[in-house]
């Protein structure tokens, strides 16, 4: 497997990555982050893999996104991944709150503003 970059004409191979984190771990923070905050396309496939491996709810998926969960839950079934719904621990159902409560907060200072 080769991963190629915008920056550089080098394709990384997945034994360079993961040479990349033995070497530099601190670099890979930044590296996702920016990423994840540049490239659309590879945060939507990083969140969906998330969500996909259980590792993230609908809610957070969403929150990761910048989208309603209920957007999010329509854009997934309109695209066939499998929704999950409910929380699967407390933990998961206290990040759900979280979320719902921030969505809440942002969508009455929009209306206020």
């Amino acid at each position: 497997m080769t991963v190629s970059t915008h920056a550089s004409q080098h394709p990384w191979t997945t034994q360079e990555l993961i040479e990349l984190v033995q070497r530099r771990p601190e670099w890979v923070g930044d590296v996702i982050n920016h990423a994840m905050t540049q490239d659309a396309n590879a945060r939507w496939a990083w969140v969906v893999d998330r969500y996909l491996d259980q590792q993230i709810s609908l809610s957070k998926a969403a929150e990761l996104l910048g989208v309603h969960m209920l957007e999010l839950r329509e854009r997934f079934l309109d695209l066939g991944i499998p929704l999950r719904i409910g929380a699967a621990d407390r933990a998961d159902a206290k990040a759900e709150v979280e979320a719902a409560r921030r969505w809440a907060a942002s969508a009455n200072s929009e209306t206020t503003t």
